[in-house]
């Protein structure tokens, strides 16, 4: 039995940001420190974005260390002063380098948002949603030298409905995320072996990072692919086209027509009187929610009675 697990956390966005709150809050977890990313700056006067994690740790009394890279041997000297059983990490966002998987006494432990060995990568989460996927979830796995091919630990499974989104996923997941990783903290706790499965390589699929390219929409698909493309991307980057005078359109909600398809080419506007109706390859699409082109975000109904979209006109990026 462990009284106390010590254990040094790494991560950098919100879903990290919830994984340790709750390892924080977990009986039994010391918390001795946050690696995460260095600060951003961003608007017109630069100003200094601190990471969800940071920001946590600092609320929290947390020893933040920002290494500008872990090639350099530069984290290598808080670990020893450190000494943690274990290191957990969550989208951290840099690679580890071996000196570091191998430092601690239980290993560096990731929670992944996919069910591995699928979606391996930076992008898990947006590449299930627009593949269609009908449930994703969480892998506890150790890290080793490859991208998210260590032995499995466990895993927790989330389903996404039909009328999920990036936003809803990701928030589950990172409930799981953290529960996952609380999990894996009692079985050490309790003095057990955690579990290692190898990972099955060949059905491995590769989720890359989502590209300006990857986020145009292809009105000549069938309508549930641009839907999924659609729920994959929003609220951010958003799925994206452009109105017939050339106006840059982000689609921030489609959802399938339950209707009639009207004989027109793909990206041609069918219908304004319920939201947007475009044809697809096959099916139509109603674009029920939008951001034009320096505007924010409106009801695609509004952006109708704007009268910046008639029907006939073809949408087309």
């Amino acid at each position: 039995m462990i009284k106390e697990l010590n254990i040094l956390f790494m991560g950098t966005p919100e879903i990290a940001e919830t994984c340790l709150r709750s390892l924080y809050e977990k009986k039994g977890v010391r918390v001795l420190g946050a690696v995460t990313r260095a600060d951003k700056q961003s608007g017109r006067g630069m100003k200094v974005i601190y990471s969800p994690v940071k920001e946590f740790a600092l609320e929290h009394g947390i020893p933040v260390y920002q290494p500008r890279t872990l090639r350099d041997g530069s984290l290598m000297p808080v670990l020893e002063e450190l000494e943690p059983d274990v290191i957990f990490v969550c989208a951290y966002g840099n690679i580890l380098p071996h000196e570091v998987i191998a430092f601690p006494k239980y290993g560096c432990i990731n929670a992944h948002a996919s069910l591995l060995p699928k979606y391996r990568g930076a992008a898990p989460i947006q590449r299930a949603i627009i593949e269609g996927e009908k449930v994703t979830g969480i892998t506890a796995m150790y890290m080793d030298d490859g991208l998210d091919t260590g032995d499995m630990i466990l895993k927790l499974e989330c389903p996404i409905g039909d009328s999920d989104d990036l936003e809803t996923v990701h928030d589950r997941l990172a409930v799981l995320a953290g529960d996952a990783l609380c999990r894996v903290c009692d079985i050490l706790m309790a003095g057990k072996d955690l579990p290692k499965e190898p990972q099955d390589g060949s059905l491995s699929t590769y989720a890359r990072k989502i590209e300006k390219e990857d986020t145009v929409i292809d009105f000549s698909e069938p309508a549930k692919k641009v839907a999924d493309l659609v729920r994959g991307l929003s609220p951010s980057p958003c799925a994206v086209t452009r109105t017939a005078d050339g106006k840059l359109l982000k689609v921030a909600e489609a959802r399938i027509c339950s209707g009639p398809d009207a004989d027109a080419a793909p990206g041609t506007v069918t219908d304004i009187r319920d939201g947007i109706t475009v044809r697809c390859g096959s099916g139509s699409v109603v674009l029920t929610s939008v951001i034009p082109e320096g505007k924010k975000r409106m009801a695609a109904a509004d952006f109708v009675r704007g009268r910046k979209v008639f029907q006939g006109d073809v949408l087309k990026y």
